[in-house]
């Protein structure tokens, strides 16, 4: 194993085997234990596209505040379920799937079409350019996180991020969008364990064996992950988790790792000296 995987093994703290039940457990009792500590905070907000991360997550944080209003015999804690769909979502029937299978508190639905084409149409005005379709997908994922944090104002809550280890090596989220959140409870979690996860808290396996996508592209709509990566979860588990992976899967996941380090880092200061 090379001294680079071995860094990278102990900054995004991936364990090569997991017991599901154990994993479960440390992410429900931080969030108990957050909400604990912070008693001003009622609510905790995420947006569920119904792909295998926030059906986990919410799920998690769902498990979380039933445990937390039964233990001290209140109704004051909320996880809300956000759907941000970009118009007609092509997969919406995963959406209402996974809800079902959370059974959220609560159920927000608000469409970032007309907000996000707005935005659009004044950044080319102002510019004189067009955004491409790529830069208009990250639009879209930063204003369904500023929406996530209208409503956590609304609901006294914290927002969710659904950030985990094989996401974070690539830095496959945008920055300030979906990467921006208040706790990430899968964060040390790969791709095939976050479905153990999901199998252990009774998942339809639909959801968490379907192909991963960001859909964030009106020209690609549905592009998988793996496509757009150039590798597959399974060699970037593998690699998370020591194994030997092909030489070529493994530069790539390596670049990916080193060109993506701005996004796991805090805006750069005089102080800091990763990026040199």
């Amino acid at each position: 194993m090379s001294s680079l995987q071995t860094e990278v093994i102990k900054a995004l703290k991936t364990k090569p085997e997991i017991d599901a039940k154990e994993e479960i457990r440390k992410s429900v009792n931080m969030m108990k234990n957050y909400l604990k500590k912070y008693s001003f905070l009622e609510s905790m907000i995420l947006g569920i596209s119904g792909g295998q991360d926030s059906t986990l997550t919410g799920k998690l944080a769902q498990v979380a505040v039933n445990e937390l209003n039964e233990e001290l015999g209140t109704n004051k804690y909320k996880f809300i379920a956000v759907r941000l769909p970009y118009g007609i979502q092509a997969d919406e029937d995963d959406c209402q799937d996974a809800i079902q299978f959370i059974q959220p508190s609560e159920v927000v639905v608000v469409n970032i079409k007309d907000a996000v084409d707005a935005s659009v149409a004044a950044v080319e005005k102002g510019t004189g350019k067009k955004l491409t379709d790529f830069l208009k997908g990250n639009v879209k994922a930063r204003h369904r996180m500023e929406t996530q944090y209208s409503i956590a104002g609304t609901y006294k809550g914290i927002v969710l991020g659904t950030d985990h280890s094989a996401e974070a090596i690539t830095g496959f989220y945008t920055k300030f969008g979906d990467g921006a959140a208040d706790m990430v409870p899968i964060f040390r979690l790969n791709k095939r364990q976050g479905k153990l996860l999901l199998k252990e808290l009774g998942c339809p396996e639909h959801l968490y064996l379907k192909v991963p996508t960001a859909d964030l592209e009106d020209d690609r709509p549905s592009l998988p992950d793996e496509v757009a990566l150039g590798v597959t979860y399974d060699e970037i588990d593998d690699y998370l988790e020591g194994r030997e992976v092909n030489k070529t899967s493994k530069e790539k996941i390596e670049n990916w790792y080193l060109k993506s380090e701005h996004k796991r880092q805090g805006p750069i200061t005089v102080f800091d000296d990763w990026w040199k």
